[in-house]
């Protein structure tokens, strides 16, 4: 399929981050996105990462806390409870053959040269163990439910999930392409069979990974956009980046995001390439992985709604990758020169923190930096970020800079990189000569800001000028309504908090349960102290506690804390 700028001129792209659903994608994520691709006609739509929330009980068989370990193995707690509730219940012969993989010394063919062999338990005396009927039942069981067809009960799922949320793209036959963030593969379906899975729907612009210079690995691959007047001149690049999922320490050797299928449903084979039988023995591959995750885990924080090993990057060939394909571009051009470009991908690189401004620890709506930039606190610097910007979490970068928007710089060409990732968080700076965004998740089934706020970033380029786009944000509260069809749940999103930081974050904004950010309330002047005071008890009081619960709203809780009044909310300036 080729893309073409519109005869006026204009190519509008639409950014949905962060759906982040199960099977039963929900209805307002699907309204939202029906309004947006009916009110903005796009000529393409990308998704940027964390489609898929692998976390939800709906893979709960088959999950994944890191690629390489054994499918189900390391169920979160938060998944557990979730699956209670829910009143999903795990495949009863998934912790069977967990526990006690088929092996010679434990486990017999029944019935060899027959048209049925089936597998049965072995008794230490006679081979056999408990009645005719029972055995019988037991061998059906097992060959009925082997890992590979619980992995393909997976597959069925996240096609379902993807037919969910493409459904308005489909009906209104409108091009999309597809990147993975660090929940995609959570499910136990990694990133290269997810690509074979987008292809099936018309319309879905993913290339076979290495088919083409075009095409790196799956989630990394660059869509040319022509001239309008068909003489196949590239006039602008839409390039889609896989940033990773999480860091390579947990498991040494594993690429974050690599997309081989090696260790797609197969732990016990965990070094043989192309192996996708789903065989749960415990080879050499899984104990390490046992050994590995033993070393994060005992690190984890809280509900593990983070991780402690931090977040991945771009592999190597990817940031080498991204300079490369502007010279073939050039090529194609017959010019040799880069061709105006925007990159969409997941993860931040570290630069968006300097898109913000630090700032004293007590100024209202400040947020304070994860992991490598704990214990800084920041708002947007003005001075660098388009109006209408948003920062309502911290960036959560990798810990380590790979130099991907220096590779960007030297290539040439490269206007603007745009993320997801962090749910909050809605700004567009310009820093080291390239433009720095984010679009909010669009889903209602995560976490993310108030209702109204969840949207859909629109993008339209000029052919003449690609460079000088225009970019705004398409909300729930400007397509739809003010609130969402379960409001009491994107509350408990918006003020969910999972560590210390999260509390001390969400005392930093008063906006959010007194009046809206902007207006000025009260006597500030009187105010900021007590502000200032009750921040500081809060960093001094609670060190080393750990969060007991999640969704709690800390500002109820640190009334309790503090002895303070809520009065002091009311008083405080909102801007920042």
């Amino acid at each position: 399929m080729t893309l073409r700028f519109n005869s006026d001129g204009t190519f509008r792209v639409l950014q949905m981050a962060d759906i982040q659903d199960g099977p039963n994608v929900r209805e307002d994520t699907i309204r939202l996105i029906e309004a947006a691709i009916k009110k903005t006609h796009p000529d393409l739509i990308v998704f940027t990462g964390d489609q898929i929330r692998g976390y939800d009980p709906a893979y709960i068989d088959t999950f994944l806390r890191r690629r390489g370990e054994q499918p189900g193995t390391h169920i979160r707690a938060v998944t557990e409870i979730e699956a209670k509730i829910r009143g999903i219940k795990r495949h009863p012969l998934t912790k069977a053959l967990r526990a006690q993989p088929p092996t010679d010394d434990n486990w017999m063919i029944d019935g060899i040269g027959t048209d049925s062999p089936k597998l049965v338990k072995r008794n230490k005396r006679d081979g056999r163990n408990g009645s005719a009927n029972k055995l019988e039942s037991w061998a059906q069981s097992i060959n009925r439910a082997t890992a590979a067809t619980i992995l393909d009960s997976t597959r069925q799922k996240v096609r379902d999930t993807f037919a969910a949320f493409l459904g308005p793209a489909l009906e209104a036959r409108i091009p999309f392409a597809a990147t993975y963030g660090n929940h995609d593969f959570q499910c136990g379906i990694l990133a290269d069979e997810q690509d074979d899975i987008y292809r099936e729907f018309s319309g879905c612009m993913n290339p076979v990974a290495g088919s083409s210079p075009l095409a790196l690995e799956p989630g990394t691959f660059a869509i040319p956009i022509e001239a309008s007047d068909g003489s196949g001149r590239i006039a602008m690049s839409v390039m889609m980046v896989n940033s990773g999922d999480y860091a390579d320490n947990a498991f040494d050797g594993d690429r974050s995001n690599s997309g081989d299928r090696e260790h797609a449903g197969d732990t016990g084979n965990a070094g043989k390439s192309g192996d996708t039988s789903g065989n749960t023995g415990n080879a050499a591959g899984g104990r390490e992985s046992l050994t590995s995750y033993a070393k994060y885990a005992s690190n984890s924080r809280g509900w593990d709604l983070a991780d402690s090993d931090g977040y991945g990057t771009p592999s190597p060939e990817a940031i080498e990758w991204l300079k490369q394909v502007q010279r073939e571009l050039g090529e194609r051009n017959g010019d040799g020169l880069a061709v105006p470009a925007i990159a969409f991908q997941h993860i931040p690189p570290q630069e968006f923190y300097d898109c913000l401004r630090e700032v004293p620890a007590y100024t209202p709506n400040a947020v304070e930096g994860a992991r490598t930039f704990a214990g800084h606190c920041y708002v947007l610097n003005r001075d660098v970020c388009r109006p209408g910007s948003r920062l309502g979490e911290a960036i959560g970068c990798a810990d380590e800079n790979v130099g991907e928007v220096q590779a960007l710089r030297d290539a040439g060409g490269y206007f603007a990189l745009f993320c997801g990732h962090d749910h909050k968080n809605s700004f567009v700076g310009h820093v080291h000569d390239i433009d720095l965004g984010y679009a909010p998740t669009c889903g209602f089934e995560c976490y993310g800001p108030k209702s109204r706020l969840r949207g859909i970033r629109l993008f339209e380029f000029r052919e003449n000028n690609p460079v000088s786009y225009v970019t705004r944000m398409l909300t729930w509260g400007d397509l739809i309504g003010r609130y969402s069809s379960n409001e009491l749940r994107v509350f408990f999103e918006d003020h969910c908090v999972t560590d210390l930081i999260g509390i001390r974050n969400e005392l930093r904004r008063p906006a959010g349960h007194r009046h809206t950010a902007g207006h000025r309330i009260g006597n500030v002047r009187r105010s900021r102290p007590r502000h200032r005071q009750t921040i500081q008890a809060l960093g001094a009081a609670t060190q080393g506690v750990a969060v007991a619960t999640v969704g709690q709203s800390p500002i109820c809780g640190m009334r309790k804390i503090c002895g303070k009044s809520a009065k002091y909310q009311q008083n405080i300036n909102g801007t920042g």
